[in-house]
């Protein structure tokens, strides 16, 4: 699992060498300004970011390159100084990147919630329950039986870090290596879907990209959703320049401020998919972003409309 780890890392590292590549030369031969967006699988396999990021760009003369991994990942190329501002979920490692000082102005934008998908023969009994902790002791339980398996992303994405969470409100610390109803992918979303696909496994996911990939999904159906626990809130971080002035931070705040402006909260929470809404915005609810975990979500605010 370490060298898997390895791998992905490297090619991580290839990728956002090559995107780095591929937008200087677009810089130098367009003139337009450039801004590196690091941000999480959701976001972009969803289509949010295909139905956003033209308007901006038509409206600010602004390009966005989009590098899409997990959490984890997107807070590292940050920290490396490879991007301008990341667009992810997951308040523990948020808080970890800004507290660091690599981070600043942290502000909520939208939030949308996990479910948990299973096999339609639903071994563990979970259909139909509200409460997620409950469906993962149901799972575990089955996997001690031999009649469950369960899928981790495993990449310390948001995703895997809620799951983790659950995982260790119950006293259990399942790992491939002694568990073997449990597989870790260490990959994104789209992959982990379709591995739980194949097994007939159990997986957590945002309701987004399950809405984008379901069609292909035959062998799975959503079992649990609708527990608070469950609800998954995205931010919007800057790189902070005074770390990295080569970053071009002015046009990362653009990107945020535009993103938290009426017109771009209205387009994320008309956004649909088989008829139904992906996220919901909450720049200025500032009550929910509150129950979200934004506690300073007014100052933050503020501090983008006055730039």
């Amino acid at each position: 699992m370490w060298r898997r780890s390895k791998i992905l890392s490297v090619a991580l590292l290839f990728t956002i060498a090559i995107v780095s590549s591929i937008a200087y030369e677009h810089y130098a031969v367009s003139g337009r300004p450039v801004v590196f967006l690091a941000t999480t699988t959701s976001t972009y396999d969803s289509g949010l970011l295909d139905y956003l990021l033209p308007k901006f760009e038509s409206e600010h003369g602004i390009k966005v390159h989009i590098i899409s991994v997990g959490t984890g990942q997107a807070i590292e190329a940050a920290m490396r100084g490879d991007v301008d501002l990341i667009l992810v979920h997951s308040r523990e490692q948020e808080l970890e990147f800004v507290n660091s000082t690599y981070g600043i102005h942290r502000v909520g934008v939208m939030y949308n919630e996990f479910i948990i998908i299973g096999p339609a023969e639903d071994p563990a009994n979970i259909r139909g329950l509200t409460n997620a902790t409950e469906a993962f002791r149901r799972i575990a339980e089955g996997g001690s039986k031999g009649v469950t398996s369960f899928i981790s992303r495993a990449d310390k994405s948001g995703t895997h870090m809620v799951e983790l969470i659950i995982w260790e409100s119950l006293g259990i610390s399942p790992s491939s290596r002694d568990q073997k109803w449990y597989l870790e992918a260490s990959a994104g979303m789209g992959a982990v879907l379709r591995m739980a696909n194949d097994k007939r496994a159990y997986t957590i996911t945002d309701k987004a990209t399950w809405l984008s990939f379901k069609s292909q999904l035959t062998n799975l159906r959503v079992l649990v959703q609708g527990d608070p626990l469950l609800l998954n809130p995205y931010s919007v971080i800057l790189v902070n320049p005074e770390k990295y002035p080569q970053r071009n931070f002015n046009g990362a705040v653009a990107l945020v401020k535009w993103m938290i402006s009426d017109e771009g909260q209205n387009l994320i929470g008309n956004f649909t998919k088989f008829g139904e809404t992906l996220f919901t915005p909450i720049a200025r609810n500032y009550e929910k972003a509150h129950e979200l975990g934004f506690p300073d979500q007014e100052e933050e605010i503020a501090w983008y409309d006055a730039h």
